[in-house]
Order: structure tokens, then sequence, then C-alpha cells
């Protein structure tokens, strides 16, 4: 078994156990966040390409706070640096130049992490909820985030391909999924999992079609990595999921 299916492999075992619900008469926006182990920084500026203890102390840390960095391998390859943008985005922090790096205030964060901000408090104990002014999934359990994920999600207007691609906010339900690359109209889906008939899903792209910015014609789309394994932690009929907000620039 590679490093990377380990990590999935060790979600999905979680998720068949099940998480502790939420304290009776505390809200899912109030809680703090779970219990982790102390994290002390590496101390020094990482950057995407970098190997090493160091970048396997950050992958291990990411890990424990529900992002999936892939393999624990010390290589801070592509699945690494998606993990590294979801925190940033989660957490506040900047995704501009120094987007690709791991730095003082990165480092600072995984000190102190703090939860995603909870969207839909009152939206069921299990669910999805996709924030767009963050490009931001997280995938709720018992009240509490299991997966936090990148995602890129309508474009607005697209080069050579005009406008009006949005992903329209509102509140779904899973209904249907479809195995590996699915073709569509409009081009591909890896293992969608669709909540508006079978024209707007989340679905699994290649990592270079999930950028830091809103890029789909109106889907969710998330890394690839990610998507090999998503659809199993997800019920293919009737999962809640909340799209919030309006992607930035749309």
């Amino acid at each position: 078994m590679t490093a990377a299916v380990g990590v999935a492999a060790a979600l999905l075992a979680q998720g068949a156990a099940g998480a502790a619900p939420a304290a009776a008469g505390v809200s899912a926006a109030a809680q703090a966040p779970a219990s982790v182990p102390a994290w002390a920084p590496v101390r020094k500026t990482l950057y995407f390409g970098d190997r090493g203890a160091d970048v396997r102390r950050v992958q291990e840390r990411l890990n424990q706070l529900h992002y999936y960095p892939g393999a624990i391998d010390g290589q801070f390859g592509p699945d690494t640096l998606e993990a590294v943008w979801a925190f940033k985005e989660a957490q506040g922090l900047s995704t501009g130049a120094t987007a690709n790096e791991i730095g003082y205030y990165m480092e600072r964060a995984l000190v102190h992490p703090r939860l995603p901000k909870v969207l839909r408090p009152r939206g069921g104990a299990n669910r999805i909820e996709v924030s767009q002014p963050l490009q931001l999934l997280v995938l709720y359990r018992h009240n509490k985030p299991y997966l936090i994920s990148h995602v890129s999600t309508g474009a607005g207007c697209l080069a050579g391909q005009g406008c009006g691609w949005l992903t329209p906010p509102g509140s779904y339900r899973s209904v249907g999924f479809l195995p590996g690359w699915v073709q569509v109209p409009l081009g591909e889906m890896y293992n969608p999992v669709f909540f508006i008939g079978r024209t707007y899903a989340i679905h699994g792209e290649w990592d270079s079609s999930v950028p830091l910015y809103p890029d789909s014609h109106g889907c969710v789309r998330m890394p690839y990595d990610i998507a090999t394994f998503f659809h199993d932690l997800v019920p293919a009929n009737g999962e809640r999921i909340y799209i919030v907000g309006l992607a930035p620039g749309t």
C-alpha cells in the first residue's frame, strides 16, 4: 500500500467508525477545535518542490487537521500544495504571491489552527459546505470537519467561451454518482457526485484544472487525488450540500 493510499484508507476507516457527536446544547459554530497534538513550527520557509523531514512534519500536521496532503513522504508536491492552499483559505491567510510557500504565518497558524467558518450550523450533522468566496469545501461528520479541500467553482467568464459560467448558490442533495472519467458536453468529470441532475457535480480534475481561482463551467472541481476517494465518504443520494456565496470576480 502506498503512503497516499494509506492516508486515504485511514480517512475511510475513521468514517466507518464515526466521530463523537457534538455535545448537547452546543452549536457547531461554537465548538472549539477538536483536540490535536501540540506542534512545534519548523522555523524556516518551505517552498514548493522542497523535500525532507520538515516537509514531512507539515504533511503530518495537515493530515491531523483533516486536510489531505497526499502521501506523507516529505515531498512538497502538488497534493501537499493543494492542502496548503486549503489550510490558508480556511485560516484567512494570504493566497497571493506566497501561496506556494509555508512560511512564518502559516506555521503559526499550524500551531494554533482554527476551524473553518461554519456556513450552515443548522444544516444537519452530516453535510458538505462549499464556500465560493474562499474556494473551500468542508465535509462534516457529526458536526465536525472531517475533510477540508481546496476547490475551484464557476469562473463567471472563460476566455473564448463567454460568460455566465456560475456555480449556483443554494441548498442541494447528492443525486447520483458515476465512477471514473465521465464524458459530458463541456468536457470530462472524474468520479462526479451530482447535485443538480447530470449537469452540476462535485468532481475531480487534473491538478492544473483546479487552480487557486474559480475556473469551472459551474461544477465544483476538486483535486484529482481527493476525488479518488471522496465518493466513498458521501452517499450517492441524499447527502446535504450547501453552496454559499459567490466566487471572487463573478
